[in-house]
């Protein structure tokens, strides 16, 4: 026959000058203060709260700037190619970029470091000085191509300020001349 405890102490009273009264580690046992928040609360852009939670969930580009954060940041987006890397790669870039005896290196901005061996006529977006003449020294022609200009947009946001200026100012002019033969027209009671 098995003898069963009664009146059993509280834990308040046995587990005196120990640190978390029998609850495991110390802050599981503390309610919704253990989980750090909601769903997404706390993960922020820069800190590491939840990482691995938001890493499962969207991957390493959640964290970090991204886009665009000023004009300052816009980049050249011409690549740049050496004289050098040109001769060293002339059958693969012509068989790319070339037609008959012009190399085609339209997002390119050639450089003068190297030297080159052929006759050659490069069409591309920019060059050196040094490359030029590297090139037109060998009976070549270092061609520019012409960039097209983009249209700056125009606002079509007016105000009213711009809404009486379109008006052309002989209208204007003209509403009050009439506005002030009217009042010399009307008779004068006095």
């Amino acid at each position: 026959m098995m003898v069963f405890k009664v009146k059993k102490k509280k834990k308040s009273v046995r587990m005196r000058g120990t640190n978390s009264h029998g609850g495991g580690a110390r802050g599981k046992r503390r309610g919704s203060g253990h989980r750090g928040g909601f769903g997404m609360a706390g993960t922020g852009k820069k800190a590491d709260h939840k990482k691995s939670l938001v890493i499962k969930k969207y991957g390493n580009k959640y964290f970090g700037k991204q886009g665009i954060t000023s004009r300052g940041t816009l980049r050249r987006k011409l690549k740049a190619i050496n004289l050098r890397e040109i001769q060293i790669n002339l059958d693969s870039l012509m068989k790319k970029y070339g037609k008959g005896n012009v190399l085609d290196l339209k997002n390119h901005k050639v450089l003068g470091d190297g030297e080159l061996t052929s006759k050659l006529d490069i069409k591309a977006n920019a060059f050196t000085k040094s490359a030029k003449q590297k090139i037109e020294k060998l009976g070549g022609k270092a061609i520019v191509k012409e960039v097209k200009e983009k249209k700056q947009p125009t606002n079509n946001v007016k105000s009213k300020n711009s809404e009486d200026e379109s008006k052309p100012a002989d209208e204007s002019k003209s509403k009050e001349k009439k506005d002030i033969e009217k009042k010399d027209k009307e008779p004068k009671n006095g």
